[in-house]
């Protein structure tokens, strides 16, 4: 959780404001990929990312055959899953936030002479800050609660690609309701958690 976490932070984060600030040949078909795992089925991304990704894949399957990356099935697959899976929640709010801000802040640093990366880092960041942590605190629960897509792509392995939402559906299929119902008590408290934090960035 902790490398899609960091993977959804920096690629939204580039993603967010790249959407903000630049305008570019194909922003639209950007716009349209990253918000596509909020209104397409989970199971259905996951497929194709698997078509794209598996070792015979679209992606790699011209490579010779010891070269092509194991990435499905795999604990690396759930990261990707993950990323995926939350990344539009990371850009969204993030991505607002960049677009909110006074230009007239950023004209004023450039004229004190300052470079593009010290803008983004003394300006942007600094004023974009409440959205990008309610970005990263959805798309980090929407991680957590993937399924579709990690199914997919981690193939749900006991103890290795088995994440907590895939662990409460494994038990309920085998009949053992009283660590199906745990795991969802600690689901919740961490969905709880997140909606006290995100009341108290809507109050800031």
């Amino acid at each position: 959780m902790g490398l899609s976490a960091l993977a959804q932070l920096s690629l939204g984060l580039s993603l967010a404001w790249l959407m903000a600030r630049k305008n570019f040949a194909g922003k639209a078909v950007l716009d349209a990929l990253v918000t596509l795992p909020l209104v397409f089925p989970p199971i259905v991304i996951g497929y194709a990312l698997l078509l794209l990704l598996g070792r015979e894949g679209w992606a790699f399957g011209w490579l010779p055959l010891s070269w092509r990356p194991h990435l499905v099935f795999s604990e690396t697959g759930l990261v990707i899953a993950a990323v995926v899976a939350g990344l539009p929640l990371m850009v969204k709010p993030a991505q607002a936030a960049f677009a909110s801000i006074d230009a007239a802040q950023r004209e004023a640093a450039m004229t004190l002479g300052a470079r593009p990366w010290q803008i983004i880092a003394l300006v942007d960041l600094p004023q974009a800050r409440l959205g990008i942590a309610a970005g990263l605190i959805l798309s980090t629960g929407r991680a957590m609660g993937e399924v579709g897509i990690s199914l997919m792509l981690g193939g749900n392995i006991s103890g290795r690609t088995e994440t907590l939402s895939l662990a409460v559906y494994n038990h309920v299929l085998g009949s053992e309701t009283a660590c199906a119902n745990a795991m969802s008590l600690l689901l919740a408290a961490l969905a709880g958690l997140a909606f006290i934090l995100l009341r108290q960035i809507e109050k800031k």
